[in-house]
């Protein structure tokens, strides 16, 4: 068996090949030049996704999150098919959807509380005649 440590000292020798020198063309002509029009640089829109998870779970007040879910979903498959003007409406309306559950849930939450805190004051009346 041979000596692991000795095959790695060995130098492996490459044929050289013969190169030839390059010319340096800006000073014997005119270069051409190529001009790349490159996208802009607008970051991708964002989709909502966990926000209308959230809402969906937590606050699906009239099936608002839901829906703003599917959108959220159908702006992130746009963002990766590369129609960004697609993915950017889906996430404009997931993202109107989405404020707009919260509002209504807040709304409702805050109707609710006055409501019980009516009917506890007339609880209260009716308990001191």
């Amino acid at each position: 068996m041979s000596n692991k440590g000795d095959s790695y000292n060995e130098e492996i020798q490459y044929p050289m090949k013969e190169y030839e020198l390059l010319k340096d063309v800006s000073s014997t002509q005119n270069a051409d030049t190529t001009v790349v029009n490159m996208e802009s640089s607008t970051p991708p829109p964002k989709d909502h996704l966990v926000w209308s998870i959230f809402n969906m779970i937590y606050m699906n007040l009239c099936c608002l999150g839901c829906i703003a879910l599917i959108f959220s979903v159908k702006s992130r498959d746009s963002k990766v098919l590369g129609d960004m003007e697609e993915a950017r409406h889906y996430s404009r309306v997931s993202k109107i959807l989405n404020i707009t559950t919260v509002f209504l849930y807040i709304l409702s939450a805050v109707m609710i509380a006055v409501f019980f805190k009516k009917i506890f004051s007339l609880l209260l009346f009716l308990l001191q005649l």
